[in-house]
Order: C-alpha cells, then structure tokens, then sequence
C-alpha cells in the first residue's frame, strides 16, 4: 500500500515541473462521449445510461488503495454500462507523468490531484475542465463549502473532493503511557511537555518522535503550531503570502516549538532527529521495542504500522489524540487530500465524479479492508470504517465543518513548500538543529520571496 503521505513527499516536489510541462504542449484532446452532461442525481448515484463509453483515471493509489478505487469504478460501470480504467503513475510520480501526458495531448479523462496550488494552475491554462452544475450540487451537499473550494478556481469548481487526511493528530504507544503513569492523553501544548517529561522519566529515552530527515513532517509540525497560536485568518494569510515569514506570528509559533523541539530531555540530539525519516520516526514509536512513545503526524501513520516491524496494533497500542490545544485555541484541524479533475470533456467521466462525490462511493472506499482511506464526506457513516480509530480521525474533521484549514505547503509554490532540503523544508530541517528563530525567519522570507515571484 502506497503510504498516506504520498503527496508530500512525492507529488509535491514534482508539481512545479508537471505544470510547467503541461502549459508548454498542446491542449487536451476529448476523448469518447462528448460535452459532459449532468449527473443522474444530487446524491451522487450513478443513474445514465453510459454503455460503450470508456474513460481513464490516472492516480498514485496501489495496493490496498487502488483495490478500493478499482471498487468504487466497478459499482460505477455496474450502474451506468460505461467502462473504467485505472491506472497508478509509474514509480508513484503522477505529477511527472500526468505532465508529460497533457503536453503530449493525451491527458486522461481525469486525474487526482492532491495540491489546491496545482489545481489552480491547471485551471488557469485551461488544462483541466469544470465539472457540470448537477455534479457542483453534489459536492455541495456532502461536503462542507471549503472543500468545494478548494476544488474550485476563480469561482468555478473544477475538481471534487476524494478521500483526506487528518493532519492534526498525534500518534502515542499505549503501553508506554500506562507504564509511565499517564492516565489520559494531553489536552493542551504545557500537558504535553509534562507527559514527555513523565516518559523521560519513566525511561523512554526519546520521549517524542521527530521525523526530521523528511522535512515535510516539520512544515506540518509548524503549521499546526502555528494555527493554534496565530489563527485561521493570519494561516490563510500566511499560506498566500500577505503577510511576512519574518511577521512576530511566525515568531511566536516558532518559539513555540523550540519548547519542544529545543529540548534534548524530549526529543534527543537535535542533530540527531535531523536525520530520521519518517518512516522511523513512526518504527520508533511502535517497534517491539520501542525508543519513544509519541510522534506527531497525520491519520496515514495508520498504514505505516504494519508488518513484523511495527508490531502495535492500531487503537490497542497505537492510539491518538487531537493536537494539543494552546493558549485557549479551538477545535481547528489541518487536512490534506485528493481531488478528482476532469483533463477532457468526456461525459462518462464527468458522470463518475459525481459519483466519487456521493456517499455510496465514498463509504467503499473507506469500508474497504486495507485501504486506509478516510473521508470528509458528511453523509458517512461512522460505521462504515472497519476500525473505531479510522472513524474517530474522520469524525473530527467533518465536525470542525469550515473550522479547518488545508495543509500550508500543499499550497504553496513547490520550489517554496515541497522540495526535499530546500525551502521550507531545509529551512525548518535548519531550525531543528539551530533553534535560531530570527535566523529562521528571514531564511523563511528570503526562500518564499523567490518562489511566489
């Protein structure tokens, strides 16, 4: 199974180069059925009459994951007489391939895209198409307005949302807690600096798991940090561009951190943690025998847990809490996810992503076993998932309704928040072992500068 983490560290470092191909070749050609039509039904349920009409998907999704997407197409072929094929991108890098498909002009009918930022710029060099009105409303009636536009360009929607990741949960070895005396999980940012000292004292020697050597698990250590101490308004703000990186905002999250990550008693040798990927970040927490009994990232540590490795059984062993809350903040949740997006005018294709749209689609994908998909489809039922843990992740996010916010580097221009050793990425990576926040900062603005220009 290909890891949830997939378009940070793959699709994000090779959006910039994709779109920059795309707009340098030829327009997409349609492929078979013509104008796109409307969708059978605001529910999203497949209803027209399709036969003899094929269309093509291209994704990053194996394993697991595709067998769930190849389920949720049959259930659509099934219902409409159209034929669905799906194909995972060649070593995982569907930005490079989809690319080079669009300027060679055989794009497929639709691709997944994870970046809003790629997105826009598809849309902007009309390489992708809006999805129909009756396909609109169903977007509109099972997802909360923001998700729809974060699909959507110049008030347009062109791209339906998929699957998502809660990105605001942290992961913890349960074990470890009772062993350490820790009766219930940390609510706010001082209780989880007491309970790693707690473990430090126990005798875990790395009380918190940081998984430094990806530098994308940092930006979203930072992001959340940050939405908690300077709001949705200054994140959004920040995400564009409109304010500075060297804002007093961008200071107090990164003093924030340094509580954390400056202390060696929590995290070990910064030096250290600098050089662990994610992965063994994750094998840290939940290998037979364990080193540390936090770490911090998204709802896709689910599916890295497996084998003999990790051992830990996920809601037994491994179990999460929300990120902690600080200084009074609220219940707010970063997200990251995949959008489906038409590349042709291909009317089955259009009928399927109003399909993928709808709760039928979306609670297979979900109850599929192995698949580790969560969605924020609001007309999923909780018990659709096949752990309570998987259905808790998903259940925080539908509930924070608009009270969320998409993953910052996601969105941001790729040479800025999705190259590996560069930009934010580096950036933080330097932070990790320095600690220098005006350092920090003016590197941060320095390296955004150049890419938003």
């Amino acid at each position: 199974m290909a890891p949830r983490r997939k378009f940070l560290c793959i699709a994000a470092a090779a959006v910039a180069s994709s779109v920059a191909v795309a707009g340098c070749g030829g327009g997409s050609t349609p492929s078979s059925g013509g104008s796109p039509s409307g969708a059978s039904s605001s529910s999203g349920s497949a209803g027209h009459n399709l036969d003899g009409q094929s269309f093509t998907i291209l994704g990053q999704w194996t394993g697991g994951e595709q067998a769930a997407f190849e389920a949720v197409i049959k259930q659509f072929d099934d219902k409409t007489g159209a034929t669905g094929h799906y194909t995972p991108a060649a070593g995982g890098n569907e930005a490079g391939v989809l690319g080079t498909k669009v300027a060679g002009g055989t794009p497929p009918d639709i691709a997944i895209l994870s970046l809003p930022g790629a997105i826009a710029q598809y849309a902007s060099s009309s390489k992708i198409f809006p999805v129909s009105t009756a396909t609109q409303q169903v977007v509109g009636q099972n997802f909360a307005s923001e998700w729809g536009k974060l699909g959507s360009y110049q008030g347009k929607m062109y791209c339906v949302p998929v699957d998502a990741s809660n990105k605001s949960t942290v992961w913890y070895n349960n074990d470890l807690f009772k062993t350490a005396g820790i009766s219930s999980t940390p609510q706010t940012w001082p209780d989880l600096i007491k309970d790693a000292k707690t473990l430090s004292a126990s005798g875990v020697s790395v009380p918190v798991s940081v998984g430094g050597g990806d530098g994308w698990t940092l930006t979203d250590w930072f992001e959340n940090v940050y939405l908690r101490t300077a709001g949705i308004a200054k994140y959004n703000q920040l995400t564009q561009h409109k304010i500075k990186w060297t804002d007093p905002s961008v200071a107090k999250a990164l003093e924030t951190l340094k509580q954390i990550w400056g202390d060696p008693q929590l995290i070990g040798s910064p030096a250290a943690a600098v050089k662990v990927p994610f992965t063994a970040s994750v094998d840290n927490v939940f290998k037979a025998n364990p080193t540390s009994a936090i770490v911090y990232e998204a709802s896709f540590v689910a599916t890295t847990i497996t084998g003999d490795k990790d051992p830990a059984k996920v809601g037994v062993t491994a179990k999460v809490f929300p990120f902690p809350s600080i200084d009074g903040s609220g219940s707010v949740v970063e997200a990251a996810g995949d959008f489906g997006c038409a590349f042709t005018k291909n009317k089955a294709a259009d009928q399927f992503l109003a399909y993928l749209a709808g709760p039928q689609a979306a609670t297979t994908l979900v109850s599929t076993p192995g698949s580790g998909f969560l969605s924020v489809n609001k007309n999923v039922q909780s018990s659709s998932y096949n752990d309570p843990t998987s259905a808790q992740l998903a259940e925080q996010m539908v509930k924070v309704g608009n009270n969320f916010v998409f993953d910052m580097s996601d969105q941001t221009p790729a040479a800025f928040g999705g190259t590996p050793n560069k930009g934010e990425w580096g950036d933080l990576q330097q932070f990790l072992t320095n600690g220098n926040v005006q350092a920090a900062q003016q590197q941060l603005e320095k390296d955004a500068a150049a890419a938003y220009k």
